[in-house]
């Protein structure tokens, strides 16, 4: 299964009987899937198919679905409100005689909000059924278009994050081959530190600093962080050959990765691995950027 980006954007536009009508859906980075719907009054029913297709489909990011709709062709209509036009005369002659003003013209009365309406010709109820449904297919169409967007960001996601992946992969080898993680090297590093503070003074108790040798010799074996992180990038290589939406996966497996890049540079002892760390960390960091993006 591809790779889909949690970004994308896709725009679908169609006209049925007198009704124009238009998509366009966008979306953004999410922890989760959030979709929100932009209808115009009075078309909320193309909603409930729209989401069920939308839920079923994509799977992460905040998705905005922009609908508008618009009548062409039709007669504009206007009526008299007879109710608010009876209440206006009724207020203009009990005031007759009270306030000193002009008495009121018609095109002044008719200015009143409410007492003229300007609409539009009564539409058929097939016609609107009809619009409903090109709506809905315009909907699918749009999404199929938005859905090709994200894979092809996906595809070129997955890409990088693969070239990231054999960055890791490669700095994880060079520190494994490093010499100065070499367990004789640390030990003789140690032995040169002991030494050291042994002729600088005798009060040092040599068996006791001994223990500490091995201590410390044990706590600057990486061995561990190697393994993990070899581990951590053969199973990230498989969600991405995989494919699908593995977003969370890869994240948490980034977070581990970045866990041991951390911890193999503070164990570091030499210039060697204490240089392949900081660049471990940089290319780790990279990696979990670019992880946000995915679905």
């Amino acid at each position: 299964m591809a790779l889909s980006s949690m970004t994308g954007f896709a725009r679908g536009h169609g006209l049925t009987g007198a009704y124009a009508w238009s998509w366009e859906l966008k979306s953004v980075n999410a922890k989760g899937f959030d979709l929100r719907f932009r209808l115009p009054p009075g078309w909320d029913a193309v909603e409930v198919t729209a989401r069920k297709h939308a839920t079923e489909t994509l799977a992460r990011g905040t998705v905005y679905a922009n609908l508008t709709v618009e009548r062409k062709g039709v007669t504009s209509t206007v009526k008299v409100n007879e109710q608010v036009l009876a209440a206006v005369l009724a207020m203009v002659k009990g005031l007759s005689g009270k306030v000193e003003a002009a008495p009121p013209t018609l095109d002044g009365i008719l200015a009143l909000k409410g007492v003229m309406e300007v609409g539009e010709a009564d539409e058929r109820e097939e016609d609107r059924r009809s619009a409903e449904a090109a709506i809905g297919d315009g909907f699918a169409a749009t999404l199929a278009d938005f859905v090709a967007m994200r894979r092809d960001e996906g595809a070129t996601l997955g890409r990088l994050l693969s070239a990231r992946l054999e960055e890791i992969g490669a700095l994880t080898a060079r520190a494994e081959a490093a010499p100065g993680r070499k367990p004789e090297a640390i030990k003789a590093r140690l032995a040169e530190q002991v030494a050291t503070l042994l002729a600088a003074s005798e009060r040092f108790d040599a068996d006791r600093l001994h223990q500490e040798a091995v201590l410390m010799a044990a706590k600057a074996d990486i061995r561990e962080e190697l393994d993990r992180l070899a581990s951590h990038v053969a199973q990230a290589q498989k969600l991405i050959a995989d494919g699908g939406a593995i977003g969370r996966r890869l994240d948490f497996l980034a977070q581990e990765l970045h866990r041991e890049s951390n911890t193999l540079t503070a164990k570091a002892n030499d210039v060697e691995l204490t240089n392949i760390g900081l660049e471990l960390k940089t290319v780790v960091e990279q990696f979990r950027e670019q992880v946000q993006n995915l679905e």
